[in-house]
């Protein structure tokens, strides 16, 4: 479903070695580490600055390939002397066989390793988000606003908390508390024409524009990509890699 999610934490050599020690224990390994970014195959860490502050209330869910995984992320974590945000277990109210453990990082963002039985395909490191709005109304016209350019649906709708779904994973946007703040999801885009489309159907709809269409050869030759900002100032951005 991701691209890339990235994050800015107050301190990233904290971070960095926070997310080091309990994505190791999932088996995952860093992609990259730069003075740019440091990179877990879809999930990433970027300098704060004071034009772009820490990141804050977010929730991420890492994908464990079992239950042991779990036990040693959620360990991995309060042995270091993180805090815990959940002790690992079965947790019923998401479904019947989801198992997972919650840490909070040094920003006090909230990050879970989770296992539920489903296989899944690909080097993705992230299984899901979760994201605290201002207005949850406003957040779903946003969401099916941009959602089909992107091949994105609202599945599921709850009185406090809808999800976003497409290439057989889910996002959550959750009404109520300290609302997420200053993350960057990047979803992929087949060609240029979709980036183009996204973009045109958000700035149509009222969208807060945050980059035009175009090559950002910064990152690679050829990454192609365009942005807007969600209604509580997050970064949405659609990419083609053209690779």
């Amino acid at each position: 479903m991701f691209d890339h999610v990235t994050i800015r934490p107050s301190n990233r050599a904290s971070s960095r070695r926070f997310y080091e020690a309990v994505l190791a224990r999932l088996g995952h390994a860093t992609t990259h580490a730069g003075a740019d970014f440091d990179e877990w195959s879809d999930f990433s860490l970027a300098p704060a600055s004071v034009d772009r502050p820490a990141t804050g209330h977010l929730h991420t869910a890492f994908v464990a390939g079992s239950r042991t995984e779990v036990d040693a992320f959620w360990r991995a974590g309060v042995d270091a002397g993180y805090s815990s945000d959940g002790k690992q277990g079965l947790r019923p109210e998401y479904r019947d066989r989801y198992y997972g453990g919650f840490l909070l990082d040094p920003d006090g963002n909230s990050v879970e390793a989770v296992h539920d039985g489903r296989p899944r395909d690909g080097a993705a490191v992230i299984d899901h988000i979760w994201l605290r709005v201002g207005d949850l109304e406003a957040s779903k016209r946003f969401w099916v606003t941009i959602g089909p350019a992107l091949g994105l649906h609202i599945s599921r709708e709850l009185p406090a908390r809808f999800h976003v779904a497409g290439s057989g994973r889910s996002f959550a946007l959750v009404d109520g508390g300290d609302r997420t703040r200053n993350v960057h999801i990047a979803f992929p885009a087949a060609n240029d024409a979709v980036v183009r489309e996204f973009h045109r159907v958000a700035l149509a709809a009222g969208c807060r524009d945050n980059g035009a269409p175009g090559e950002r050869p910064i990152y690679h030759p050829g990454y192609y990509g365009a942005y807007v900002l969600d209604p509580d100032g997050n970064n949405i951005e659609a990419v083609n890699h053209n690779r």
